[in-house]
């Protein structure tokens, strides 16, 4: 039987800065890794290294890896999703700016938020959290607009895939909160992903032919580490654990912060520009956040 998740508190605040912060590297990430390791080579590869260590450290933890718990094809499905989230992102990343695939891939929370409220009854938010997640939203819209219209034309094919990644994580969120891997371990739902991303991404890479690597570089290995270790193994194991303690759509709502990360990661190491709009989405998303979070 689910149980009711838990307001938001001081330490699921601190963990969510830690995790979006994690995040928002991680489209500066690919994007150094991209011209020495294929997108859906990296992508698969990602998946592989990220699948052994959370194999491991389930066995290390004496935790069954197959169980007849019922999660077997909603955890499919979720790796389903997850890998076309991954797929659309790194691919992406080959036409856009890790900036604006930031910003864009942060749709989610609303994806989110919109799908939990009719799947989860205990996830409906009110007239004034619907609110909050139209403001940071527009936070969003405003920081993507920072640009000019030359560039927006030759940024539009990664642009449109980071908003369906955005979808895609959203689904996948619902997914896990809405099904019997609400309740199952953090670990085992990250597992699910993980191999069947694993699986799917190298496919198609094999299919494509694109599984060249040139020559590898210092900033390339610390691009894979981070990625593997930090991103989809340690990162993701928290996320999990938080989607079954907390309200998942106020979870999500937090994640608005990483595309903040993630543009300032993005000027600070690759050099790309923004605007002053960037400060005015700063304050609409905040804004949002508050109101999203707001207690009943």
């Amino acid at each position: 039987m689910k149980t009711a998740p838990r307001p938001i508190d001081a330490t699921a605040l601190a963990i969510m800065l830690a995790l979006c912060a994690i995040w928002g590297g991680q489209q500066v990430a690919v994007k150094l890794a991209v011209p020495v390791v294929p997108a859906v080579l990296q992508a698969g590869l990602r998946s592989v290294i990220a699948t052994i260590l959370v194999g491991g450290w389930m066995l290390w933890r004496r935790q069954k890896l197959l169980t007849g718990d019922g999660t077997l094809a909603a955890g499919i499905l979720a790796g389903a999703l997850f890998s076309l989230e991954f797929l659309c992102i790194f691919v992406g990343l080959t036409h856009t700016t890790a900036s604006r695939m930031a910003v864009f891939l942060y749709t989610a929370p609303c994806f989110t938020a919109i799908g939990l409220h009719w799947a989860v009854p205990s996830e409906r938010l009110r007239s004034m959290q619907w609110l909050g997640m139209a403001v940071a939203f527009c936070g969003i819209v405003v920081a993507f607009s920072d640009g000019s219209s030359s560039d927006l034309a030759t940024t539009w094919p990664g642009d449109l895939l980071g908003i369906l990644a955005g979808l895609f994580w959203g689904l996948t969120t619902v997914v896990v909160r809405a099904s019997r891997l609400a309740t199952a371990a953090p670990s085992k739902t990250l597992l699910y992903q993980l191999a069947v991303s694993a699986v799917l991404l190298c496919a198609l890479a094999l299919a494509t032919g694109k599984v060249h690597i040139a020559p590898m570089t210092a900033t390339t290995w610390v691009s894979l580490v981070y990625q593997s270790i930090g991103v989809a193994f340690a990162s993701y194991l928290i996320w999990f654990w938080l989607l079954t303690h907390y309200s998942a759509a106020r979870l999500a709502s937090f994640s608005f912060l990483s595309p903040l990360f993630g543009v300032t990661f993005g000027v600070l190491i690759l050099g790309e520009s923004v605007g002053w709009r960037f400060g005015c989405a700063v304050v609409l998303v905040f804004v949002g956040i508050s109101l999203v979070n707001r207690r009943r």
